[in-house]
């Protein structure tokens, strides 16, 4: 059984910084795409970041690129989301995600099968 556990979330004023961290378990964390998914009220689900399995490759959504960056240790089994320059469009609950199948960069839909229980990121303005 994977489970993720994410942590870190929190209030921070506009122009600010948090970091995400996400601790997984259950399997070889190694062979896994990592990501993570926000949802913000009234908003669509939106993949703000993903890493491959080894953590050579890496893709943002273009509402996080320069600001957002995502890593992992796989000898920790974590991986984390830096947020710099933050803005109060960032205020969503953000997902540490895990693929379903190893050696898979694509975490859409049914490719992202474990999803972590969310961490509350509030932006103020």
């Amino acid at each position: 059984q994977v489970q993720l556990v994410e942590f870190g979330g929190g209030l921070v004023q506009a122009g600010g910084s948090l970091r995400l961290s996400c601790a997984a378990s259950g399997r070889t964390f190694s062979n896994y795409a990592m990501g993570w998914f926000r949802q913000a009220p009234g908003k669509e689900r939106e993949l703000a970041a993903r890493i491959s399995w080894s953590g050579s490759s890496t893709s943002y959504a273009d509402s996080v690129k320069g600001r957002f960056t995502i890593s992992r240790d796989n000898a920790k089994n974590m991986v984390y989301l830096q947020m710099n320059s933050l803005k109060p469009e960032d205020t969503a609950v953000y997902y540490c995600v895990a693929a379903s199948a190893p050696y898979t960069y694509d975490l859409s839909g049914s490719n992202s099968a474990f999803w972590g229980q969310g961490t509350q990121v509030t932006v103020s303005s």
